[in-house]
């Protein structure tokens, strides 16, 4: 059993690394990041298509400081449309790099993390963001509101291009049961 551990963990890893050396994608961080101001709730806008969101409306992430100083992460929304199952999911995240502090690391499940870097932020207002990792498959433009300008959007996409990702798979994500959401 421990051999196929092994055997599985050591080929996820190979993998992963192939796939990273691949891309061109500019995973440059923003500078000058306050995870203070970036607490509270968010919600997702636009995203890739992976299996843990797929099919998923209404989709929120909420961040709160733990004690030990991590980040609590609880992603939430509804199956399918706002009718369907509701889901939550809790995990943490940690700075991936002390000295970049808008690289974060997230896990969900046990000690594996995924990488969260921030691209873009509206360094102002702390009101819209652009999230990827090292590789193309995972981009989530996020939101202290249900709906983004015009203006707003098309920059992120347009930076999002600059930065090597293919915009035309983004999803986006139903917010319409949320538009009369009003941040307190």
């Amino acid at each position: 059993m421990r051999k196929i551990l092994f055997l599985i963990l050591f080929s996820f890893m190979g993998f992963n690394s192939c796939a990273q050396k691949e891309n061109n994608i500019n995973m440059t961080t923003i500078k000058d990041f306050d995870i203070n101001r970036y607490l509270g709730l968010w919600f997702e806008i636009g995203r890739f298509d992976h299996s843990f969101e797929r099919g998923m409306v209404g989709t929120t992430a909420m961040y709160s400081l733990n004690e030990d100083g991590t980040i609590k992460v609880v992603n939430s929304g509804y199956k399918d449309s706002f009718q369907g199952k509701f889901k939550r999911a809790i995990g943490k995240a940690k700075p991936a790099d002390k000295n970049n502090p808008a690289k974060l690391k997230v896990s969900f499940f046990l000690w594996f993390y995924g990488e969260y870097n921030i691209l873009e932020l509206d360094k102002e207002n702390y009101s819209y963001a652009l999230i990827g990792s090292s590789s193309d498959k995972y981009l989530w433009i996020l939101s202290r509101s249900p709906k983004l300008s015009d203006d707003v959007l098309e920059f992120l996409i347009k930076r999002a291009k600059e930065r090597g990702y293919d915009t035309s798979k983004i999803i986006w994500v139903d917010q319409s049961k949320n538009i009369n959401f009003e941040n307190n």
